[in-house]
């Protein structure tokens, strides 16, 4: 921090003496790329855990932030979606552009992300989407705008969220899920790690205040 800080003096004052007229003033030009390469990254990059380990953390870590994780395979997943539905007692749900249509789940009215209206606040309130990655160290769900996934306000305006995961989407530490969507970075993204909830005000935990108050989990084999 020292560093950037005398660097950054250093230039403001060059370009100073330079418009002065001071020929022998050097003008630093920053290069966020350069800088950008020059990082040290002694951190763990790559996952040493196998499969089963590896979604076993983050359903850990995902229970640990109070999400609901449960478990299926490509068959049951209609069937594992309805269930959850209604466990949670919900009679709407939004889908997004582009969710599979095999999956919809059934007794339940579904409402596409194309008719979703944000000020109807029965047909917000909860939402089913897939996920770009998961990332197991951490516990999170990383969402991007796109087909399957929805825009960013499906994720952050409903009070429900259901996120179905593949375990082959499940990377175990942060720098391999960023190595997933490198080529899609400039999309809009959300990284969630359990159910919304902060302690900024006045220092009480509120549930729900930056998206869903519920999340759950199934994790298709």
């Amino acid at each position: 921090m020292a560093d950037n800080a005398r660097n950054t003096r250093e230039i403001i004052l060059n370009r100073i003496r330079a418009a002065n007229g001071d020929t022998a003033a050097t003008v630093f030009a920053p290069s966020p790329e350069r800088d950008w390469q020059a990082l040290p990254r002694a951190y763990q990059r790559k996952g040493e855990l196998g499969s089963a380990e590896r979604v076993q953390l983050f359903a850990e870590r995902m229970e640990d932030y109070n999400a609901s994780v449960s478990h299926s395979d490509e068959a049951g997943l209609r069937q594992a979606i309805s269930d959850a539905l209604n466990k949670r007692g919900k009679e709407i749900i939004v889908v997004p552009n582009g969710f599979p249509e095999e999956f919809l789940p059934l007794g339940v009215r579904v409402i596409h992300e194309s008719g979703f209206d944000t000020a109807a606040s029965a047909e917000r309130e909860n939402v089913i989407t897939l996920c770009t990655v998961a990332i197991a160290a951490t516990g999170t769900v990383v969402l991007q705008h796109g087909a399957g996934e929805g825009a960013r306000r499906l994720s952050l305006l409903p009070d429900y969220h259901l996120c179905i995961v593949r375990e082959s989407q499940i990377k175990e530490t942060v720098p391999e899920a960023m190595d997933v969507f490198a080529d899609s970075a400039t999309r809009p993204t959300t990284f969630i790690s359990g159910p919304s909830a902060t302690s900024d005000i006045e220092m009480t935990r509120i549930k729900g205040v930056h998206g869903p108050r519920f999340l759950d989990v199934i994790i298709v084999r």
